[in-house]
């Protein structure tokens, strides 16, 4: 579902922390299936009882699996989307040129297991989303804003070359964009020759 010329950048999953829950009581589960059989000499109704236990243990495991595929959070050149949702699916958009702030939080477990949750605020109704249990949030924010420099950068060049301006007009407005940090030397130079090129 990208738009004409986007590209994804980043497709996401939360981190497989997001799973420490369900395997915890998974093992619990057994645990406590095992230790109820051996002490009642593998009763036949607690044995009965501990595997539609480890049963439950394991459907919910599945749910959660679930519930982790159809949760994504996908970085483009143009957006930020996030989706999910197993039966009822639910998602938001976010353009880029709309994000305000974005900012993470890693507690000291979330550090040693390099998870955390990334806050994104944007312009709008909604202007706060959270993202959690995020793989390496540092590296993301990071991507994101690395994106949203690029599609300034990228808006910009085209206001400039789109509005009638003559080549040394469009490369007098490119190199105010590299002084500015809007594009790098290496664009700039890239852009100049392309633009002297149609000379």
């Amino acid at each position: 579902m990208l738009n004409e010329g986007e590209e994804v950048l980043l497709d996401l999953h939360p981190h497989w922390w997001f799973f420490a829950r369900a395997v915890v009581l998974l093992i619990l589960t057994i645990v406590v299936a095992v230790g109820g059989g051996i002490l009642t000499e593998w009763n036949e109704i607690v044995n009965y009882i501990g595997a539609a236990l480890i049963l439950l243990a394991v459907v919910w495991m599945f749910v959660v699996w679930l519930r982790w595929k159809t949760t994504s959070f996908v970085l483009t050149t143009d957006r930020l989307v996030d989706r999910q949702g197993v039966i009822s699916r639910s998602g938001r958009e976010i353009p880029l040129e709309r994000i305000n702030d974005i900012s993470f939080h890693q507690s000291i477990v979330g550090r040693l297991l390099r998870s955390g949750d990334l806050l994104v605020e944007s312009g709008g109704e909604r202007g706060q989303q959270t993202f959690a249990a995020m793989a390496h949030p540092f590296d993301v924010q990071n991507a994101v804003y690395a994106a949203i420099e690029a599609a300034a950068a990228r808006d910009a060049t085209r206001a400039a070359t789109a509005g009638g301006l003559s080549i040394p007009e469009q490369i007098e407005k490119l190199d105010d964009l590299r002084r500015r940090g809007a594009i790098s030397d290496a664009e700039f130079e890239d852009k100049k020759r392309k633009l002297l090129d149609r000379l």
